[in-house]
């Protein structure tokens, strides 16, 4: 039986005014969502993976099990454009305790589905952690389609897929083939299908807006748990509204952090070059205000 269910936070990673990975500050991010009831995903597109080191990789992911403790889960993503580098990472990154592994279909190249379907057997067969399949097209090029997904949802050590391709169709697609396995689960990327993925069959979500509303989100699996879908479906929408007025401004993962810094919790400079001007921190903070946006 798979764990990684529930509400998993893809956690910014805070930088020192040096540029340097801020040990302390991740340790309160994490604290902060255990607070709220969320386990850890870390080293995503929030996680500002791209930037990072494969030493910072496993440094993040070290500090993220020592701050969470037994009693939180904690996920990393491993993905490299390579097979060879995402093996050696993972590898890594195994051996630490996190409860699962995901794994984005690699970049720039353009791969056909065989292509795609060999790549992940090869890492699956390589590690013996949990591996989760991350499907977040408009970044990489690469699609995974249920059709591919149905083909690798049979190896014993894929055990399902994080889905941002941002729409309810893809989505739902993944939850058909989820429906065909017994050990293979959806987990929901885009903040604006939180309820309804869990409603429709998503074992969990990984949420990039979790690190700004922390309890807000693990409110919308609390109360579908408690079987209050209307509690659950009323907070929702006010995560879809929080969610359009913030990611109109910038690339998401950097409004995502430059929030969290105007929340009062220093995480740092972002190393997506994003700039803010001086209008985008007014609109960022015009929908703290309006929403109440504290901890």
């Amino acid at each position: 039986m798979n764990n990684i269910t529930g509400v998993y936070t893809a956690i910014v990673t805070p930088f020192s005014p040096d540029g340097k990975l801020d040990s302390d500050a991740l340790r309160q991010q994490v604290t902060r969502q255990k607070k709220a009831g969320n386990n850890i995903f870390c080293n995503g597109t929030n996680g500002e993976f791209f930037m990072l080191s494969e030493q910072e990789k496993i440094q993040v992911t070290e500090i993220c099990l020592e701050a969470a403790g037994d009693d939180t889960g904690v996920m990393s993503h491993v993905g490299e454009i390579s097979t060879r580098d995402t093996i050696r990472l993972g590898k890594q990154i195994e051996q630490l305790g996190v409860r699962a592994v995901s794994i984005i279909t690699p970049w720039f190249a353009a791969l056909r589905p065989q292509e795609l379907i060999t790549h992940f057997r090869a890492v699956a067969d390589a590690l013996s952690v949990p591996v989760y399949l991350y499907n977040i097209p408009a970044r990489t090029g690469n699609t995974l389609t249920p059709d591919v997904v149905r083909v690798l949802a049979d190896h014993p050590n894929i055990k399902g897929i994080k889905d941002s391709a941002g729409s309810w169709e893809s989505l739902h697609g993944f939850h058909q083939v989820s429906r065909q396995f017994t050990d293979f689960d959806v987990l929901t990327g885009p903040d604006s299908l939180i309820y309804k993925g869990f409603s429709e069959g998503s074992a969990g979500c990984i949420s990039g807006i979790a690190n700004i509303i922390p309890a807000q989100v693990n409110a919308v699996y609390r109360h579908l748990q408690e079987n209050n879908a209307t509690a659950a479906e009323a907070v929702q929408a006010d995560i879809n509204q929080i969610r359009t007025d913030l990611y109109s401004i910038a690339f998401s993962p950097a409004v995502v952090k430059k929030a969290v810094n105007m929340l009062g919790f220093n995480v740092g400079e972002s190393r997506y070059p994003v700039e803010f001007t001086q209008d985008d921190t007014q609109k960022i903070l015009t929908v703290i205000r309006t929403f109440n946006l504290r901890d």
